[in-house]
């Protein structure tokens, strides 16, 4: 274990590379999406647990908002919430987004939103769910800002261009893509703050060392829920 503070580009990478080994892209359900190999039906699927798991992102991040100490780090996680919110074009939600995208793939409003009673939320998406609540609600600030906005966040910028691409040859719209096309255009940036705020909070090398963890648990916490979606896949498409 490394016992020396790290400097700040040092770091950096150390960070970077902790998302590398289970970068979501890696995984075989993102390599079916990016080649076309999901029907709509699969991809509605997929909209419905990922819906589970950024359904409450507004809320955890307002939680993380007020334990932030200071003014410009609670003013980008502001933006970041109201880029969420959207609060002058409500339509514009992300989670709605998500449903938008999940209606074009065939499902219902309902069909989404009603998962849950439903019986058809997957237990890879609701560790996600309560990962990011254990993330905003108990972890130290370095391992809530590591965790969600460098873990996450900075998969998005590299993943979703391959998604669109696939998505565009079966005829989809930009309007139907818009939760993608978002995504690619605010998270790169959200992920260079991120990493800003890191560094900014792991002050003593053991908090660089668990913000690190916290990174390599958030893209483990992601590949689980994709496993849980591919498998469930997997079994219907042999059924």
């Amino acid at each position: 274990m490394m016992t020396a503070l790290m400097d700040k580009e040092t770091f950096f990478e150390a960070l970077e590379a902790a998302r590398q080994p289970q970068h979501g892209g890696g995984h075989p359900f993102s390599r079916a999406f990016a080649n076309g190999e999901l029907t709509k039906g699969e991809l509605g699927f997929w909209a419905t647990q990922h819906f589970y798991y950024i359904d409450p992102i507004p809320q955890q991040f307002a939680h993380l908002f007020c334990r932030l100490p200071d003014l410009d780090a609670r003013q980008h996680l502001l933006e970041n919430l109201l880029g969420e919110e959207m609060p002058e074009t409500p339509e514009k939600r992300h989670p709605d987004l998500l449903v938008k995208f999940a209606k074009a793939c065939g499902l219902t409003e309902a069909d989404v939103r009603d998962a849950e009673q439903l019986g058809n939320v997957t237990a890879g998406a609701r560790a996600m769910r309560a990962w990011i609540w254990e993330l905003v609600a108990f972890r130290n600030l370095a391992e809530a800002c590591a965790g969600i906005m460098v873990a996450l966040e900075g998969q998005l910028p590299t993943l979703y261009p391959k998604y669109v691409e696939a998505l565009r040859k079966i005829g989809m719209t930009d309007d139907d893509l818009e939760f993608f096309i978002v995504h690619i255009e605010g998270d790169e940036e959200h992920a260079g703050i991120g990493l800003e705020l890191t560094h900014r909070y792991a002050t003593t090398p053991e908090l660089q060392q668990q913000a690190i963890a916290a990174v390599r648990a958030s893209v483990s916490v992601r590949w689980q829920l994709l496993d849980s979606v591919y498998s469930a896949i997997k079994e219907k498409q042999a059924a």
